[in-house]
Order: C-alpha cells, then structure tokens, then sequence
C-alpha cells in the first residue's frame, strides 16, 4: 500500500556518508546543512527511498524515522533510556494493549513513548515541571494525539506515595527505587509486574533489599549488552566499541498475601 510522505512526519534524511538527520517535514520548510539547502516540497508526496539533491548538488535518502531514530535524536532534557533497555522492558513487563502503567519518572518521554506504542495507558509522576512538559511534548510530537489522550503526567514527588489503584505495572526510573515499593503493594493489583531501571549495583541490591521484606516475589535482575558486528565482504568482526552498561533491570510480582486468603511462600525467581 501506497504511503507518500505528509507535512508533519518525522523522517530521516541520509546523506551519502551515511550521516543520518533527523526533519520534521512541514509545508514551506527547507533543511539547511553546510552542503546546501533542500526544500521540504521535494520530498511531500514522495515514497520512502526518495533521492533528492540539495541546491550544491548533495544526495540525501529520505525514510521514516523509526522510534529508535526519534529518542536517539528527539529533544530532551533528562538523559533517556536507550532503545537496547526500552525493548526488554516491554518483555520483561509483560506489556500488552489496554494495561493501566504507572510510570516514574518520565524524564524526555523515551519510556513513555515505547510503552503508549504498545497501546498502553499511562499515569507518570515526574518531579520536574519541565521534563514533564517535554515528555509530553515528545509524546504528541512522535505518536500524534491518540497516544497523547493515553498520557497524563502529574508534577509531583512518588516517593510520597502513589494515588492510583489496581495498576497492571509500574515501571521505575528513580535514584532511589525502593522507597516505592510500600506504594506499589498498595497501587498494584494482585499480581502486577513492578520493573525498575537502575544505572548502580548498589541500587540493584537495596531494591532486592525492600522486595525481600514485600509482597513481592520472584525478584530477578538482568543486564542488557549489545554489540555490533563489521560485516564487509569476507571481513568479519565484532565492532570495537559496543554499547555495554547502562543500566540494570529489576523486576517483581505482587503476589502478597490476599484478603480471605493464605500468604504464599516465599517464591524465588
């Protein structure tokens, strides 16, 4: 089916260098580097894999921007979580369409974005007014407003508790995870997923600390490396450089002791 490019769209433009940058095409728009400028109209109407040449004669390839390509580029405010960590946690999390996120905090709407996406609902604290504007802001601008209408996002401190009930998850990014997990074993429902996003092994333990003495059960931690490899002909290789830490992925199920019920044995992953 036939997808032109529309005024409004993310796309990337690739020049033959393989330099990647990131338009938002817009009716009347140019792009201007130091090889020329190149009108938006060369490329609206145009399908994927248009070549157009700037006003010196420069080649750029226009594709839509994927997801990956937006939060690499997108502006931010706070540092996001990268595309190698967003992916698990989509696994890890068990997300699926229709369940009701709590999300702390959102920081540039990377997370955000990756679960709304998914055809989650989302309910984010964020402590900083401004990164909470600019999630918001990154949210409408990559997804549009359906997935805006899923997103509300309060300035407020989580550490001080968490107003909503019966959440299908809640997904972290806090210096100090632990102090939420006595909010989250009220705001979840029996068993919720709980997944926190932590740069530090120390972090990792005091979290596996406070979900010892919960209702949580079948805690585990994992770390996401990624590397990349040449591939040129018979030339084969891992890359030198890879994207190794970033940071650490927590999670848990509430399954404490239900009303009317008997506490289950502690479970372990």
């Amino acid at each position: 089916m036939s997808r032109p490019l529309l005024a409004g769209e993310k796309v990337l433009l690739v020049d033959s260098k393989g330099r990647q940058y990131l338009v938002e095409l817009a009716e009347g728009g140019e792009f201007h580097t130091h090889t020329g400028v190149v009108p938006h109209e060369l490329l609206l109407g145009q399908e994927e894999g248009f070549t157009v040449r700037s006003t010196t004669g420069a080649r750029y390839t226009a594709m839509r921007a994927t997801l990956t390509d937006f939060v690499l580029r997108m502006p931010r405010g706070a540092q996001v979580i990268y595309p190698k960590d967003l992916g698990p946690i989509l696994m890890i999390a068990d997300i699926e369409p229709g369940l009701k996120v709590f999300e702390s905090g959102v920081g540039s709407g990377a997370l955000s974005m990756t679960l709304l996406r998914a055809g989650v609902s989302i309910v984010g604290y964020e402590m900083r007014e401004d990164f909470a504007e600019r999630a918001q802001v990154n949210v409408r601008s990559f997804l549009g407003e359906e997935a805006s209408s899923r997103y509300r996002v309060e300035v407020r401190d989580t550490y001080e508790g968490i107003d909503e009930r019966d959440l299908d998850r809640i997904v972290l990014d806090l210096p100090e995870p632990w102090q939420v997990v006595k909010h989250a074993v009220v705001a979840l429902r029996p068993g919720g997923i709980l997944v926190a996003y932590t740069p530090s092994i120390a972090q990792v333990m005091q979290l596996h600390e406070s979900l010892e003495d919960s209702g949580f059960h079948l805690a585990q931690t994992v770390e996401i490396l990624q590397r990349t490899w040449h591939v040129e002909g018979q030339a084969v290789r891992p890359d030198h450089r890879m994207v190794a830490h970033t940071g650490f992925l927590t999670s848990a199920r509430l399954l404490g002791e239900v009303p009317g019920g008997v506490k289950p044995p502690r479970l372990q992953s």
